[in-house]
């Protein structure tokens, strides 16, 4: 449903595809090699069957293939990390507050709000900050989860790639109402985006004039 939500979507999705497809081969052709052993190889079906102790090439195949394996994984892994870090520079920064058990969120012209609404096609960049204990910056359609640690402050960034309403988490439990902690991403066209902003900004003036 959310296939094309962020732009971090499809290398995640691709790379767990990768990883569970070599899982599952792997754990098909073992099993089947055990199965095999057992029955072929039985000792009341093959009294002659004997032990065999070391085998270099054998060694040295289970070792290779693994080892390649895992460094794809890790290349795939760690290019994907890199991406989700290093935000564009024409990011739009966003102050995400973490408190138990909820989320606030502060935009650059002082506009606070208890959803997230973002514009269209336009790079956003959170800044975290946890009021109290540990929490997750969780948003699973757009496949980005971040720490919000206290006293320290840490960034994630995405890119929205359509509109609507996706879901916000805490993926740490943060205490007895952690899973309510729950928040929306609203990603809006930018002509809409940039009214909502407007007039937020001109209720909060509204609200704070005696």
């Amino acid at each position: 449903m959310f296939a094309d939500a962020s732009n971090f979507v499809l290398p995640v999705d691709n790379t767990f595809i990768f990883i569970v497809i070599i899982c599952v081969f792997f754990l098909v052709l073992i099993t089947g090699m055990m199965i095999t052993f057992v029955i072929k190889y039985n000792s009341k079906k093959n009294k002659k069957a004997k032990n065999i102790h070391g085998s270099v090439p054998l060694e040295i195949t289970w070792t290779v293939i693994p080892t390649i394996l895992v460094m794809v994984m890790f290349y795939f892994g760690w290019t994907g990390y890199k991406s989700m870090t290093d935000a564009p520079k024409d990011s739009m920064a966003v102050d995400v507050y973490a408190q138990m058990w909820s989320w606030s969120y502060k935009y650059a012209n002082g506009v606070e709000s208890d959803t997230l609404f973002v514009p269209l096609n336009k790079p956003v960049k959170v800044l975290l900050h946890s009021r109290d204990v540990d929490h997750s910056f969780y948003v699973p359609a757009f496949r980005i989860k971040k720490d919000v640690i206290p006293n320290r402050t840490n960034t994630e960034w995405f890119l929205p790639t359509r509109v609507g309403s996706y879901d916000v988490l805490c993926a740490e439990y943060c205490g007895l109402r952690h899973s309510y902690m729950y928040s929306t991403v609203v990603v809006l066209p930018e002509d809409q985006y940039n009214k909502w902003i407007a007039d937020k900004q001109a209720q909060d003036n509204d609200a704070a004039t005696p």
